[in-house]
């Protein structure tokens, strides 16, 4: 017997009753949470919810439209443009926030451990030192970890979640303001504890919450939050703002305003305009020199000098004054860089694919267990950490002369003494200092700017060490159950291993380069090989830097670091993506899909509802199926002249009889254009083929919130009286509960009479974007990614409603699955 199926919001769930000794198939098993060990593919899953982009032109809006003239659209508009200013100092000073508390903390710790070990050195008792450190850095991450299992969706960057929002999946709790909370205040303490993880990318998580939260004048998790603020109460407005939070967490964190926007564009939005681009890079601006002002007057004591623009600062590149063999790059150099883009790509190549495999044995042997278990891990995480910092500082330092700290810098005084003051002495004498401690203790943001500014301080065995730890470390730790970012470490190993190029070129083959600049083609290389981002990443790093002319050789290694990293798997975003099965679709189909066409994907079983339908038949349908959206139908056009005649209509299974002429008088009282039809129960399981797949004339779609507002507020008639003493709900009514909409098992049943009609005909969406059966899979994927819909209904040349699409029909994996069954038919 078929099983009933319908479109839901974002993709189609199917409920499939397996016995226990059955086989389950993989999308079941990714839907219940299990694995096959010897499964390496993961499906999408079909529990996620798609956003909705497009706008519902149902009566209540079209009365909102109607009321709006020049003066209010101007008010609207400026509302608007508030509210992205505030959203970009609102994400500034998040910025300045966990920025102050990370260097107090820090600061806090190194001057105590450092101290320690100074002494102990002399002493004796290094083990005393390391258990200061231990205690310090473990106390920290247990803080982050807790506030983690508090609310789990703040682990990570948040970066993939962010970037599945933007792409139209929701992501339950992902904007929420107790999310917020637990991420910055838990990415402090990360980034305090010595992990290595990155304060900058939970920023844009950050800005991401703030832009969804604030425009809204509530909270969900502080229900006391609450004012009255009509405006922006969709998923079109949401999504905006969204991206211009986002677009702002980047700029705060680099620096980089146009970076930010072009971040958003390029690894979020599917739907993008020229207002919307406007309004990104305002947000953008705002948050920059927000946090400029702030750090600029509090570091130096300059208020309004702007000398600090993002949370990253990669410092002056330049020669010296007077040197003019000394050139920051050349075209020979070019070659250098090609090379280091293909080891960057290489290297990020493995980088993901090792931290894929961490992330599936976590999903199967961590997550399924009790919460603590998470705790334990990243303590753990924190202890390998502490130890491996602390015992190869002491061990594998090398020390160096402090004379060397000024060769070719004599015209960066207050760079010296920036890296002079942060340089460290572990177990060396006589004017000498540690390397290798030097890189470990010291904030991360401190030692890319030594390894990009200092010309031979650290000795290629060191750089090489610090490569591997780092490397092997910030791969394990990047998925524990802690708010971490991945640019910094992978900036840090990038440049590492690129002023390790510039020694062995200096010393071996004696060639006159500008160490700094291969240390920042390295940062440049790894990073790009790790996250794949081209456009967004060259204008960040172009703007963190202030050096135009390294455009050319960082847009050539990000290229080449993509390109070779994509011949082996995905980006670290993308990976984690399809790890959570997030049904993702992406910028385009491939070619081949063009041999499918739209009634090849569609679903064909549908569960409707009729105009006029009774309550007791709404209820059952929303109580028995989990679709949130059901296509408005009637009979097709045989059966409505039929109907109209006063012969008999079938429709579920129940018969009608209706005169002729009480049927026009209701038309002409109640100025309806659909058949009044009364269906007393949802559709039957038990109606034959015939019934089922009978033609439906398509009239629009209304979704499950929408009903179940309208059966909470009472809007109904009752069987003898018209349709005109029905109840009306204005726009901000039916918006009222947005984001939250009330559940069909909050409605009291008792306060219904199950006999009264409810038309919904007022509400629904009389004009969605639809296709054609014949329509080609490419222009049926671009109209559905580029409008933000959420499901695409399937009309023939009648006007009669022969299946929907939704989010799940066109992820790649749907598409494949369809392809192959294509080439088995022919």
């Amino acid at each position: 017997m078929l099983k009933m199926m319908a479109c839901c919001g974002g993709c189609l769930c199917c409920q499939c009753c397996c016995n226990e000794g059955e086989t389950r198939t993989p999308e079941e098993l990714t839907i219940l949470g299990e694995t096959r060990e010897d499964e390496d593919e993961i499906l999408p899953r079909k529990d996620y919810e798609s956003l909705d982009y497009d706008r519902c032109i149902n009566e209540p809006f079209l009365e909102v439209l109607e009321g709006l003239d020049n003066k209010k659209a101007r008010r609207y508009e400026a509302i608007k443009w508030i509210l992205v200013f505030a959203i970009g100092v609102s994400t500034g000073l998040t910025g300045l926030f966990v920025d102050f508390f990370v260097w107090l903390f820090t600061q806090l710790k190194f001057s105590l451990v450092g101290q320690s070990v100074e002494e102990c050195s002399e002493n004796g008792c290094l083990a005393l030192s390391l258990l200061e450190l231990l205690a310090l850095n473990m106390v920290f991450v247990f803080i982050s970890s807790v506030l983690v299992l508090i609310e789990p969706v703040a682990a990570g960057s948040g970066i993939p979640e962010i970037k599945s929002y933007l792409n139209g999946v929701k992501i339950p709790g992902i904007v929420r303001l107790r999310t917020f909370i637990c991420k910055v205040t838990g990415v402090l303490f990360a980034v305090a504890g010595g992990l290595f993880v990155g304060k900058e990318g939970p920023m844009i998580h950050s800005g991401a919450i703030v832009g969804a939260g604030l425009p809204q004048f509530q909270s969900i998790t502080f229900k006391k939050i609450r004012f009255h603020f009509p405006y922006f109460r969709s998923d079109r407005d949401k999504r905006d703002f969204v991206s211009a939070g986002a677009a702002a967490g980047v700029a705060a964190a680099f620096g980089a305003p146009i970076g930010g926007t072009l971040f958003s564009l390029e690894e979020g939005s599917s739907f993008w305009n020229q207002a919307l681009t406007w309004k990104v890079l305002f947000c953008s601006m705002s948050a920059t020199f927000t946090l400029n002002f702030f750090r600029s007057g509090i570091n130096f004591n300059k208020w309004g000098s702007f000398q600090l623009p993002g949370l990253l600062n990669f410092g002056e590149f330049k020669c010296v004054d007077g040197d003019k063999t000394c050139h920051l790059w050349t075209a020979v150099d070019l070659a250098f860089f090609v090379l280091m883009g293909v080891a960057g790509g290489l290297l990020g190549a493995l980088f993901n694919c090792i931290n894929k495999r961490l992330a599936k044995y976590r999903m199967r042997n961590v997550h399924p267990k009790a919460r603590f278990i998470r705790l334990l891990e990243s303590l753990l995480v924190c202890m390998v950490t502490t130890l491996v910092i602390f015992v190869a500082s002491v061990t594998l330092g090398e020390c160096r002369d402090l004379v060397s700290t000024n060769n070719n810098t004599s015209t960066q005084g207050s760079v010296n003494e920036e890296v002079n003051s942060t340089i460290r002495r572990f177990f060396c004498y006589n004017n000498t200092y540690n390397d290798m401690a030097t890189l470990f203790f010291n904030p991360q943001e401190v030692a890319i700017h030594q390894l990009f500014h200092q010309n031979a301080t650290f000795s290629p065995v060191t750089l090489l060490l610090f490569f591997v730890l780092y490397f092997f470390l910030s791969c394990w730790t990047y998925g524990v159950s802690v708010p971490s970012g991945l640019f910094v470490p992978s900036l840090l190993c990038g440049a590492s291993l690129g002023r390790l190029v510039a020694n062995v070129l200096k010393i071996n083959f004696h060639m006159q380069i500008y160490s700094g600049t291969f240390a920042l083609i390295g940062a440049a290389a790894f990073l790009g090989g790790v996250v794949r981002m081209t456009i967004s990443l060259t204008v960040i790093l172009i703007e963190s830097t202030n050096e135009i002319t390294y455009g050319l050789p960082i847009m050539i290694t990000l290229m080449v670091a993509k390109w070779t990293g994509d011949f082996f798997n995905k980006g670290i975003y993308d990976i984690h993506i399809h790890l959570k099965g997030v049904p993702l679709l992406e910028w385009e189909t491939e070619v081949e899909m063009d041999k499918l066409t739209a009634s090849d994907i569609m679903e064909p079983n549908l569960t409707y509802v009729y105009p006029h339908t009774r309550i007791q038949s709404l209820v059952s349908i929303l109580r028995t199926t989990v679709y949130h959206a059901f296509p408005v139908v009637t009979e097709n056009r045989d059966n409505e002249k039929e109907f109209m005649k006063g012969n008999i209509l079938i429709s579920n299974n129940i018969r009608f009889k209706v005169q002729h002429d009480m049927y026009c008088s209701s038309i002409e009282l109640q100025h309806v254009p659909y058949p009044n039809l009364y269906p007393d129960q949802s559709p039957s399981e038990e109606w034959t083929l015939e019934e089922r797949f009978r033609p439906l004339t398509f009239h629009g779609l209304i979704l499950r919130s929408q009903l179940v507002n309208l059966l909470i507020r009472g809007v109904c008639y009752a069987e003898n009286q018209s349709s005109a003493s029905q109840p009306r709900l204005s726009h901000s009514e039916m918006t009222e509960d947005y984001p939250r909409f009330p559940d069909i098992h909050d409605l009291d049943l008792a306060l219904l009479n199950p006999r009264m009609i409810v038309d919904v005909t007022p509400y629904m969406n009389p004009c969605p974007y639809t296709v054609s059966p014949n329509t080609c899979v490419s222009q049926v994927f671009n109209l559905f990614r580029t409008m933000g819909l959420r499901h695409l209904p399937v009309v023939n040349a009648v006007g009669e409603i022969v299946g929907i699409i939704t989010r799940h029909n066109l992820t790649h994996e749907f598409l494949v699955a369809k392809l192959r069954q294509h080439y088995i038919t022919i």
